[in-house]
């Protein structure tokens, strides 16, 4: 596989990394990112097998773990503890009694409750140039999550501080001031999550965490540090993806000729999709190797890890003809934005729902919406997202 050589944290390129993907793609279905000191799978379809690969897994290996750094403790509890880092038979366990509480039924009952969320929050909007980020993207997500939660709503901006603070960790521009950061807002939440767990369980509610507390198959059911890693993985990975992409969606709907058509409600789910896929929230997920295997003619070994660019994937000519443009009418193709196989996103139905209420009630209520200044992505990468995007209505 080709070598190559490209700083994630170069200005032009966090700006528009799609030029460097679209390079890889013609190269082949993997390449070697120098920079990341990883293989990485480029196409759909090399990007789908790793990710779906029965071989492959979120879990460190044993002889690939490094000890956790003095003053990490907390931050890597967390993680011990997370759906997303288990793997079979644990993580079997861990996904079928949170989808048993985290049900369609009860995602589909949140709607009424996002779109009066939307409203107030556009209520509130200033008369002049805002953020639309601050005062809508980022608020959003976080008031559903506590809701769902059955957490209190003013504990939102404390749930977003520390959200912003962990997610942090998964940055290329990583350095021991994020790490310290991560690690104190990991205590917290994990030690208001464990109070409130226990006075959950006293005083059930008709919420997502009494539901977690009560779940149970085969005489089993989640231990209270399952029980918070679960709730703080649904807050850190659902509030961040549905915050980007709502600032990366309103940036291309903005000055969308056919913008009325494609938030129509016969549209609207075709047009969440494509927004997903043509610039979404997550760029690079990975995978290790537990077993030798080979995939698509290359060969990897027990112990090596493999990078998935989903966002390259997403833009593969050989799945979605002229990828490289937006087009919210294009016909309904199943995208990677929210991952694939055992690991695909838990909180993806409810990411999706949020997504297909807020979009069309913000502009409904804001026709005259218009940008400000030219919207400047943020240094954040793997994700994607915006600074800030200051606008008008």
């Amino acid at each position: 596989m080709e070598s190559v050589r490209q700083s994630p944290t170069d200005p032009d390129f966090v700006q528009s990394p799609y030029g460097f993907y679209r390079r890889l793609r013609a190269g082949g279905d993997f390449a070697f990112w120098e920079d990341y000191g990883l293989p990485v799978a480029t196409t759909f379809e090399a990007v789908s097998a790793v990710l779906k690969h029965r071989r492959l897994g979120r879990a460190v290996p044993e002889e690939r773990r490094q000890p956790v750094a003095p003053g990490m403790e907390a931050f890597h509890a967390v993680e011990a503890h997370s759906m997303l880092e288990t793997e079979p038979p644990e993580h079997t366990r861990l996904r079928r009694l949170v989808l048993k509480a985290f049900t369609t039924n009860r995602i589909q009952m949140m709607a009424p409750g996002i779109s009066q969320t939307a409203d107030r929050l556009i209520d509130a909007f200033p008369a002049g140039p805002f953020d639309l980020l601050d005062a809508y993207a980022r608020l959003l997500p976080v008031i559903v999550i506590a809701r769902l939660l059955g957490v209190p709503e003013d504990k939102a901006p404390d749930l977003l501080a520390w959200s912003n603070a962990m997610v942090a960790m998964y940055q290329a521009r990583r350095d021991a001031a994020i790490e310290a950061a991560a690690a104190k807002a990991a205590a917290a939440f994990s030690g208001y999550m464990r109070e409130y767990v226990e006075s959950r369980r006293g005083r059930p509610s008709d919420d997502l965490l009494s539901d977690l507390i009560a779940a149970e198959e085969a005489g089993d059911r989640l231990t209270t540090d399952e029980m918070i890693g679960t709730c703080i993985l649904l807050l850190n990975a659902g509030h961040e993806a549905t915050v980007h992409t709502i600032g990366n969606a309103v940036r291309l709907l903005v000055d969308h000729r056919d913008r009325g058509d494609a938030l129509a409600p016969e549209h609207i789910a075709g047009t969440v999709e494509e927004c997903l896929r043509f610039d979404p929230p997550l760029h690079l997920f990975t995978r290790h190797v537990y077993e030798p295997v080979t995939i698509m003619d290359q060969s990897f070994a027990p112990g090596d890890e493999i990078g998935c660019l989903l966002a390259s994937a997403n833009r593969d000519d050989a799945v979605w003809p002229d990828g490289e443009k937006f087009d919210p009418f294009r016909a309904p193709r199943q995208n990677v934005a929210f991952g694939a196989g055992i690991h695909f996103c838990v909180g993806a139905p409810l990411a999706r729902l949020e997504l297909q209420i807020a979009l069309p009630v913000l502009f409904a209520r804001c026709p005259k919406l218009q940008l400000t200044e030219e919207p400047w992505v943020a240094n954040l990468y793997h994700f994607r997202g915006l600074e800030r995007l200051t606008v008008t209505c």
